[in-house]
C-alpha cells in the first residue's frame, strides 16, 4: 500500500501458469509483453532472459537514458553510448559492474561529469539505497 507522499514509477505482473513449461514467467509491464527463465542448465527452457539479466538491463538502459538526456540539455555529442554490465554473487552479497563507453568527441571535463551522473541514475539510486520490498500473499479467485 503506498502512501500519499508516493509516487508510483513503475508496476509490472509476472505470471507462472500452471501449464507453462518449468521457469518459464510471462511478464507484463504496461503494453509490453515479455518472457523470463531460466537456463537449462538450472532448469530452465532458456524461452527468455533470466531475472538478473532483467536487473542489469534496467540498470543499463537507465544509465543509457539518463546519460542521453542530461548530454541532450548540454548539447554534448555523446554519440553511441554502451552499457556493458555483470552482476556477481559472493557468499553473502553481491556486486554489479558496470562500464560505459561513449563514442562522441567528449572532453576529460565532460566525461568526468557523465562518470557523476552515473552513480546518480534512479536505478543507480534505487539499487544502492537497498529498495525495500513488501510481500502480501493471497490466494487466487477460482
Amino acid at each position: 500500500m503506498s502512501s500519499p507522499s508516493e509516487l508510483l514509477i513503475a508496476r509490472c505482473t509476472a505470471v507462472a501458469a500452471e501449464t507453462d513449461p518449468n521457469y518459464r514467467q510471462s511478464l507484463r509491464c504496461g503494453h509490453h509483453s515479455m518472457l523470463a527463465d531460466e537456463r537449462p542448465a538450472r532448469g530452465g527452457a532458456d524461452a527468455g532472459p533470466m531475472p538478473f539479466e532483467y536487473l542489469l538491463s534496467a540498470l543499463g538502459s537507465c544509465t543509457s537514458i539518463t546519460l542521453r538526456m542530461y548530454a541532450e540539455r548540454k548539447a554534448w555529442p555523446l554519440g553511441t553510448v554502451t552499457a556493458d554490465l555483470a552482476v556477481y554473487r559472493s557468499e553473502d552479497s553481491f556486486r554489479i559492474e558496470r562500464n560505459i563507453t561513449m563514442s562522441g568527441a567528449l572532453t576529460a571535463e565532460q566525461r568526468a561529469k557523465l562518470a557523476e551522473i552515473c552513480e546518480k541514475t534512479p536505478v543507480t539510486l534505487a539499487l544502492k539505497a537497498g529498495t525495500g520490498i513488501a510481500t502480501t500473499l493471497g490466494a487466487a479467485a477460482r
